[in-house]
C-alpha cells in the first residue's frame, strides 16, 4: 500500500497567504520577507467538545441580538478602550513588549471576575502554577475562583474549557500553543493559525469572554500571521518604556467599539493602577518660561489630554542634519520644518532637530502642529513662550493656521489646568465659543502665530540662530 504523502505548502509570514511554490517575496500583501514552507492546513479529529449544529440562512430581521450585555472588568481604564466592557463570546488579543504588564493586567483582571462570584481558568504556557501564585501574592489577592491550567496542547486546553465551563478564559500566550495535526514547531504560521482558530470556535460557540496574550517583534508589531489579527474581535496593545512607570493600553482593532479610546495605567508595586486624570500627570513636572516646550490639548476619543511637546534645536557638524521624532509623525516634523523655514524664514537648514511628547504619548491628530512648530521656534529662538500659553491649530503648507475639531472640550481642557491664553486660527471664528478665564489669540498664518507667542528676547550669545525672525515674503 502506497504510504500517504504529506502535502506542504509556503506561508507568508506576515499575512498567511498559501503559495504551491517558494518566492521570496508574498504576492499578496507585497511583504519581501521569503515564504516559509509548512503543511497545509488540516482539521481536527477531536471535536467532540463541539457539537456540530447546522443551521439554514436566517433572514437579517428574524436575527436578534444576545440578550446578555457586557461585563464590566476591573478597571475603568480598560473597560473605555474596550468600549464599555467585554462583550459574551468575544476574543481578545493584548499584545506588547516583554515586562511591559500583559500577564500582570490580565491576571488583575481574572483576579476582579472572580471576586464577584464567577469562575475564571488561567491558561499558562510559560509559567508554572506557583510563579503565577507568587505574582498574586504580590498583587494583593488569594486567588481563590482562579483555576491554573500549565498546558501548551490546545486540544487539551478546549477539553479543559469545557469541562470547566468559566466565565472568563485567560491564555497566556497563543505563541506557546500547538496541535498535534500540525507538525510544524510551536510558535510557527501555520501553528498561530489553527490554534487561535480552535479557540475562537470555542468561545464563539459557549458565548464566553477568552483573552489571548500576544508576543511583539522588534519593531512593535504583533508577531505571527497577520490573519490573527482578523481572526479576533478586539486587538489591544499595551506600550510604556521599560525605565517608565506610566503603561497606555490602545485599541487597533474593535468590532464593539471605538478604536480612538486610550487607557493609562501607572505601574506599581501592586500591580497596575488606572490613572483618573491623565492631564495633570502628564503636566506634573512642568514649569513655565521652558524654552523649547509647548502645551497642545488633543484629544484621544472621547478624552481631552493636555499634552506637553518639547523640541531641541542644536548646531549639527553632520552634512545632512538630523530629525528625530518621538511621539508624533516623523514626516509630520520634516513638513513643519519646511513651513518653518520656506514660509516663516527660520535658517534650520544646519540645525539638527528633536521634538519629543512628554509622557511617552504617540499623538496622531495635526492638531498639535501650531505646538511643534512653537516649540522648535522657541528652542531656535533660545526663549520661552510666553506664560499660560497653549497652542492648537493644523499648519498648511503655505504656512495658513487650519481649524480643528471639538474646541470647546480642548478649551475646558486648558482651563481647568489652569492656563489663561490660547492660541487658536482666525478661521476658528465663533466656533470656539467663551470658556470663562481663558483668553483666545487669533492669528491667520504661523508667522504671526510666533511674533504672538514669543516675545522680542534677546538671543544668548552662545546660541547660533537668527537674531530676528523673518516677515513672510510678500
Amino acid at each position: 500500500m502506497p504510504r500517504e504523502r504529506t502535502r506542504t505548502v509556503f506561508l507568508c509570514q506576515t499575512c498567511g497567504h498559501e503559495s504551491p511554490k517558494w518566492m521570496g517575496f508574498c504576492p499578496s500583501c507585497g511583504d519581501q520577507s521569503p515564504l516559509v514552507e509548512g503543511p497545509r492546513g488540516s482539521r481536527s479529529t477531536r471535536q467532540g467538545w463541539l457539537a456540530t449544529i447546522s443551521e439554514s440562512p436566517r433572514e437579517l430581521s428574524q436575527v436578534f441580538p444576545n440578550e446578555q450585555e457586557r461585563t464590566p472588568l476591573a478597571f475603568g481604564e480598560l473597560n473605555r478602550v474596550l468600549g464599555g466592557g467585554v462583550v459574551p463570546g468575544s476574543l481578545v488579543l493584548m499584545a506588547g513588549e516583554p515586562g511591559v504588564g500583559k500577564s500582570t493586567l490580565l491576571l488583575q483582571t481574572a483576579g476582579y471576575v472572580a471576586s464577584t462570584g464567577s469562575k475564571v481558568l488561567y491558561v499558562s504556557g510559560e509559567e508554572s502554577a506557583h510563579q503565577i501564585k507568587l505574582r498574586s501574592d504580590r498583587l494583593g489577592f488569594s486567588g481563590q475562583g482562579i483555576y491554573l491550567l500549565s498546558e501548551t496542547d490546545v486540544d487539551e486546553v478546549v477539553q479543559h474549557l469545557e469541562h470547566s465551563r468559566p466565565a472568563l478564559a485567560i491564555v497566556d500566550s497563543v505563541q506557546t500553543l500547538y496541535t498535534q495535526d500540525i507538525p510544524s514547531g510551536q510558535g510557527s504560521v501555520a501553528q498561530v493559525r489553527e490554534c487561535a482558530l480552535r479557540l475562537m470556535r470555542w468561545a464563539k460557540a459557549r458565548a464566553v469572554p477568552l483573552f489571548i496574550a500576544g508576543h511583539v517583534t522588534k519593531d512593535g508589531t504583533l508577531a505571527g500571521p497577520r490573519v490573527l489579527e482578523h481572526m479576533v474581535d478586539v486587538v489591544l496593545h499595551l506600550e510604556g518604556e521599560t525605565l517608565s512607570a506610566y503603561r497606555i493600553l490602545r485599541g487597533d482593532k474593535n468590532r464593539f467599539g471605538s478604536t480612538n479610546e486610550v487607557g493609562i495605567f501607572q505601574m506599581g508595586g501592586k500591580g497596575l493602577e488606572e490613572v483618573l486624570d491623565p492631564s495633570s500627570v502628564l503636566l506634573s513636572q512642568h514649569r513655565n518660561e521652558a524654552i523649547g516646550s509647548a502645551n497642545v490639548p488633543i484629544l484621544e476619543g472621547s478624552r481631552p489630554l493636555l499634552v506637553e511637546i518639547q523640541a531641541l534645536t542644536s548646531p549639527s557638524i553632520l552634512a545632512v542634519p538630523r530629525r528625530i521624532a518621538n511621539g508624533i509623525d516623523y514626516n509630520r516634523l520634516l513638513m513643519l520644518t519646511a513651513v518653518l523655514s520656506r514660509r516663516v524664514g527660520l535658517n534650520l537648514s544646519n540645525q539638527d532637530i528633536i521634538v519629543n511628547v512628554v509622557g511617552g504619548l504617540r499623538i496622531r491628530e495635526p492638531a498639535t502642529d501650531v505646538a511643534v512648530a512653537l516649540a522648535i521656534a522657541s528652542s531656535l529662538r533660545n526663549a520661552p513662550l510666553s506664560p499660560g500659553m497653549v497652542g492648537l491649530g493644523e499648519v498648511g503648507l503655505s504656512g495658513e493656521l487650519r481649524t480643528v475639531p471639538q474646541l470647546q472640550r480642548r478649551l475646558n481642557e486648558a482651563s481647568r489646568l489652569g492656563f489663561r491664553r490660547c492660541l487658536l486660527p482666525s478661521a476658528t471664528g465663533e466656533d470656539a465659543g467663551g470658556v470663562e478665564g481663558i483668553e483666545l489669540i487669533f492669528s491667520p498664518t504661523l508667522s504671526d502665530a510666533l511674533q504672538q507667542c514669543l516675545p522680542g528676547r534677546k538671543v544668548s550669545q552662545t546660541s547660533d540662530p537668527l537674531d530676528e525672525f523673518v516677515e513672510e515674503r510678500v
